[in-house]
């Protein structure tokens, strides 16, 4: 496992570089322009729609616009290197403060969605194989499906408009009520409920489907069949002989959700207005604020590479054939 896990770290430098490129590219040839972004947010620089084009020179010059393209790109990967991701041309402030301030926000809402969608979905669809055929396998996959098939953004504005504006359970949207201490837990909690549940419907639906489909299929092998044979309890069956087989799937599952999660929070995030990553990428790339979204890129790209180590070291761990074929790789 060792040897396999430094081959993987050695693959992340050129995939990273390799999506940073891309992305730098694209921004390129993405419509709009950075300058006029800079612009209207220099108005306490008493700087309007006549800005004289020597400013605006200036202005061009200051943020390294005027540069070639690979100029641009190559001096941002030179203060990558010491750790200063730029400087945001929307607000000048820098981007690892911004990050700083989003990205826990995110990973608390990401994390508490990924540890329901495991503790709610695994079980419904243990439950599903165990009862094949009834009416709680039935129910089990109408809520997989309904899970698939509803938009989050309508799930989220139904949870507002039920929960929050006809029962007055929990608030609309924001992280914390307007003056609220940061220490609140109570308040805090609140505003977790609403995405935090709508975030964890897809992995719910998802997990539950994966567990069912794959515990039917262990169920009818034959070391399962010898362990019932052996007047085995059937719960001691399905915990210790086919459920953690069945979960080997789950966990390949697993490899990218974590960035699929904090990716995939845009959209509660609008709907929520939760101050995360996904607002921030968003906002950006509308501004087209390059050095914000290359930086939250980048992060993505390191969480999803950071996810599928992690899926394989549980992977080892899960099967310890896979861990000893990876010792002597």
């Amino acid at each position: 496992m060792p040897t396999v896990l430094v081959r993987r770290l050695l693959q992340v430098i050129p995939t990273l570089f390799g999506v940073t490129v891309l992305t730098f590219a694209l921004m390129q040839v993405a419509p709009g322009e950075p300058l006029a972004q800079l612009l209207a947010g220099s108005a306490d620089q008493t700087l309007n729609a006549g800005t004289s084009s020597a400013n605006s020179a200036a202005l061009r010059h200051a943020a390294g616009l005027d540069q070639p393209v690979p100029i641009q790109f190559a001096r941002w990967l030179g203060r990558l290197a010491t750790g200063d991701l730029g400087t945001s041309l929307i607000n000048h402030r820098p981007v690892t403060e911004l990050i700083a301030a989003a990205l826990p926000n995110t990973l608390e809402l990401a994390l508490l969605a990924l540890l329901i969608s495991l503790g709610v979905g695994i079980p419904l669809g243990v439950l599903a194989a165990r009862f094949r055929g009834t009416w709680i396998d039935s129910l089990v996959r109408l809520l997989a499906v309904a899970g698939h098939a509803i938009p989050t953004f309508w799930l989220g504005l139904v949870f507002i408009l039920v929960f929050a504006v006809r029962l007055r359970l929990f608030p609309s949207g924001s992280a914390m009520s307007v003056g609220a201490s940061p220490w609140d837990v109570g308040d805090r909690v609140r505003h977790l409920v609403g995405p935090v549940l709508v975030l964890s419907m897809a992995g719910i639906a998802n997990y539950s489907r994966y567990a069912r489909t794959e515990l039917l299929d262990v169920l009818g092998q034959e070391y399962v069949r010898a362990a019932r044979a052996k007047g085995l309890p059937e719960s001691r069956v399905l915990g210790s002989h086919a459920l953690r087989t069945a979960l080997l799937p789950v966990i390949t599952a697993l490899g990218g959700v974590l960035a699929s999660l904090v990716s995939g929070a845009l959209v509660v995030e609008q709907v929520f207005a939760w101050p995360g990553m996904g607002r921030l990428a968003f906002d950006a790339a509308q501004a087209k604020d390059v050095p914000v979204v290359l930086a939250t890129v980048l992060l993505s790209s390191v969480l999803l590479v950071v996810g599928f180590i992690l899926r394989d070291v549980a992977y080892c761990l899960a099967d310890p054939r896979i861990g000893r074929d990876s010792w002597r790789a």
